[in-house]
């Protein structure tokens, strides 16, 4: 079973792929660090989910 992700993390998750497309990378820590750095979001869980699924995206779509 995968996971179902919220709309609004995939399209933010998206969104600053297509901004910063050299950014981010397959590997978790340094997309959670340029997550905090390049947005406004407040909360740990929120910002882990979306660099999750930066991970995520980057392993298997853009392989």
């Amino acid at each position: 079973m995968g996971n179902i992700r919220p709309t609004y993390i995939k399209r933010i998750a998206v969104e600053l792929i297509k901004r910063y497309p050299e950014e981010f990378t397959d590997d978790f820590e340094h997309n959670k660090k340029k997550v905090q750095e390049l947005t406004d979001v407040t909360t740990a869980t929120l910002r882990n989910r979306i660099a999750g699924y930066l991970t995520t995206f980057r392993k298997h779509y853009e392989a």
